[in-house]
């Protein structure tokens, strides 16, 4: 056997323990380093379930109007015992349509239109008051700019007559003019527009057929 067979045998030997040497040194690479354990995947629905509704829990239909367990809460509440299909926000958005279609249509003494809107007392309070102004040759113009507030101030329920009552403030920018028979400013400013505030009651026995609220009390 020559010089340089026996070169590579030895030169081989050494190979093979430095490689069992490292691999007793370092340990064998499967997957996962450093002895942790792989972790499980988040599950998809865990972040979903943060914002599921827990049954029993506040109605945000309700809450986002007036404070939880405050007695207009409660009325809501009972409301919509009766009547599943109540939504105070849709009820609010009505009343804003409300005001505007009332104020105007009052301005110009067209009770009939808004008629089915005003509970008797408040259409007979109108009336008069449409009438003094024909008696005394006056006519008022009324624009409704914008509603710059509007709030749910308090509600009621009776639960034995199934009548209901939400009282909404009205804060809103608008331009009302009364002239005289000459046609003269009397009132107001044709040009600029001023806040008014209301507060107005609407009121409606639930589960009823007619679905209108009517108007039941007027003040500031």
């Amino acid at each position: 056997m020559n010089n340089s067979i026996i070169q590579l045998l030895v030169l081989a030997g050494v190979a093979v323990f430095l490689i069992l040497k490292l691999r007793n040194v370092l340990g064998t690479r499967d997957g996962f380093e450093g002895g942790a354990a792989p972790q499980p995947l988040p599950d998809p629905t865990r972040a979903k379930r943060n914002f599921d509704v827990i049954e029993g829990g506040p109605d945000r239909d309700i809450t986002d109007h007036v404070a939880e367990g405050s007695p207009a809460a409660e009325a809501l509440s009972a409301m919509k015992r009766v009547e599943s299909g109540l939504s105070v926000s849709e009820f609010l958005q009505g009343a804003r349509g409300a005001y505007e279609m009332i104020l105007t249509a009052f301005a110009k003494g067209e009770i009939d239109r808004i008629r089915p809107f005003l509970s008797p007392e408040v259409a007979e309070s109108f009336e008069t008051v449409v009438a003094d102004r024909k008696a005394r040759g006056l006519t008022v113009a009324t624009q409704v700019l914008g509603i710059r507030e509007l709030t749910l101030q308090s509600a009621e329920f009776d639960r034995a007559s199934s009548e209901a009552e939400v009282t909404v403030r009205f804060v809103a920018e608008l331009i009302s003019v009364t002239r005289d028979a000459a046609g003269e400013v009397i009132e107001g400013d044709p040009k600029h527009g001023r806040k008014q505030k209301d507060v107005w009651t609407f009121a409606r026995r639930m589960g009823a057929n007619d679905p209108n609220w009517q108007l039941v009390a007027t003040g500031e």
